[in-house]
């Protein structure tokens, strides 16, 4: 999210833009940087995944869109659907601006038992909830230019009807006051509200989703606060038959590395208050590009996240066309032990595998120098999975490199006991002074092996290392596509297991 002052003369030329418009481009495989397993919008720009929901057998992914230019504008969202979380479509837009302001991010649920009274003849409806930005009321400085507004669909999220009692839940006067994520809460039988209120977290609750009561406010002295907080989520995991409740917040700036990130609780929530287990700021993911990711709601037990591939500090001006922006793959999230504390991580889904090639295996791999993967393999360094097994030992590094001289180094620092991501050499990086640099994560394992899944696509890379306890994900804009992949250690490495997988299109990045 970001604030900007427009016009509502402005906003109501917006209703005019067609969803054809997008369809005219260039197919994504022309495009330079076009991601060709991530989601990203046929054309112009996007921000944060908002919205998301499974119906049906459909994952539904709304996200922040402004469909007449490539950076942020007027926000509407846009809407994209998938049976398996892979191989997306994207749809008309689900919502406009209106009178009340731009369409900013929330959240979507499936009200089953009809508490809205939306429902009609037996129809379940899916329920929006979202913030309202009222431009006209922001240029007045009365602090209340955001609140709470509802829409609903009954035909499975085709269409949407906006409540006619908009906004459920005026601003009380608190400048940032949005980015709702609501959920089900059963043992009370009430819907939470986890709203960003500037530099903390307030939740309300409601029987019927229109009516809202303030329960509680989290955060005001804990936890990073290098900037304001929003786009929050709340939700149950289970680790060892224990349940306990994860806490999201996204912050901008003040993350890690710089910029946008998401911090971390996990605690308990008993309907009113939520209770954390420990005040360390804890980050989601080290590297500079996922935020304000949130979960799909009705999913069961299952907790699976999206975040936007990008960051506020540069995602302006990256050196793409026609389209702005992608979202990171879908992360399956859990809890795991460390020293005694609970703490979270992020997987890929196993859907992904769909997309898989013929997988090449190696053991014993000997690594003096450098070793030429890609040789090695027959692959290349635009869309793979590569997973290794090695120990913890001494420093190695995974290159990907082109005939350009550009390099993207990820590797391990014993020295240090982070692993990093370095895009100083990884192409283009004129565009923003502080995109060119070298991040580093922390290892929690203490295990004494390190194991590493690393996914790349054309312009990006995730790191899933010790089973999900340190993610890092990085964009980069080679002057040409990557092609080759070494393995590089000075002092030297024997890396027990490695697997190269390349990966296929999933026809899901606007083609």
């Amino acid at each position: 999210m970001k604030k900007l002052i427009v016009s509502l003369v402005l906003l109501a030329t917006l209703g005019a833009t067609t969803y054809s418009q997008s369809q005219q481009q260039a197919p994504a495989t022309q495009e330079p940087h076009r991601p060709q397993y991530h989601f990203s919008p046929k054309a112009h720009w996007m921000n944060d995944p908002n919205g998301m929901v499974y119906y049906n057998g459909t994952y539904h992914l709304f996200f922040q869109h402004y469909p007449n230019g490539t950076t942020w504008g007027p926000m509407h969202w846009g809407h994209a659907t998938s049976k398996d979380m892979v191989h997306w479509q994207e749809q008309p837009i689900a919502l406009y601006p209106d009178s009340l302001g731009m369409i900013f991010s929330g959240s979507a649920v499936v009200d089953v038992n009809n508490t809205s009274g939306f429902g009609k003849n037996g129809q379940v409806p899916l329920v929006a909830i979202f913030t309202h930005h009222n431009p006209e009321l922001e240029k007045k400085k009365t602090g209340t230019h955001q609140y709470q507004s509802l829409a609903y669909s009954l035909d499975e999220g085709k269409t949407w009807i906006k409540y006619a009692g908009n906004p459920v839940l005026p601003n009380p006067g608190i400048t940032d006051f949005r980015d709702p994520k609501v959920r089900w809460y059963e043992p009370q039988k009430k819907w939470i509200m986890t709203l960003a209120t500037k530099d903390r977290v307030t939740f309300f609750s409601s029987p019927d989703l229109k009516n809202w009561a303030k329960e509680s406010e989290f955060g005001q002295e804990v936890g990073a606060h290098g900037g304001v907080w929003e786009c929050p989520d709340l939700f149950p995991l289970t680790h060892n038959g224990r349940q306990a409740w994860v806490l999201l917040v996204s912050i901008n700036p003040g993350g890690p590395n710089g910029g946008s990130a998401t911090q971390y609780f996990v605690g308990d929530f008993d309907g009113k208050t939520f209770k954390p287990y420990s005040t360390k700021t804890k980050w989601m993911d080290y590297g500079t590009d996922n935020y304000a990711g949130v979960t799909f709601a009705n999913t069961g037990n299952r907790v699976v996240l999206i975040g936007w591939m990008s960051n506020w500090q540069y995602a302006n001006v990256v050196p793409t066309s026609s389209w702005r922006s992608a979202t990171t793959v879908p992360r399956e999230l859990g809890l795991t032990a460390v020293n005694k504390e609970l703490v979270l991580t992020s997987t890929p889904v196993k859907e992904l595998d769909a997309l898989n090639g013929k997988t090449t295996s190696l053991n014993n791999v000997a690594v003096k120098g450098q070793y030429d993967l890609t040789a090695k393999t027959g692959g290349t360094a635009t869309l793979f999975k590569l997973t290794l097994s090695a120990p913890a030992t001494n420093d190695f590094s995974i290159v990907l490199a082109n005939e350009q001289g550009n390099e993207l180094v990820i590797g391990y620092d014993k020295g240090g006991n982070v692993y990093y991501i370095d895009r100083a050499k990884a192409g283009k990086t004129d565009f923003e002074k502080g995109f060119g640099k070298r991040h580093t994560a922390p290892r929690l394992s203490s295990d004494s092996k390190i194991s590493i899944t690393l996914l790349a696509d054309v312009a990006s890379v995730e790191l899933f290392a010790d089973n999900g306890l340190t993610v890092m994900t990085d964009i980069f804009f080679p002057e040409k596509n990557m092609t080759n992949v070494f393995i590089k250690s000075v002092t030297g490495i024997s890396v027990s297991n490695l697997t190269y997988t390349p990966l296929n299109p999933s026809m899901n990045a606007g083609l």
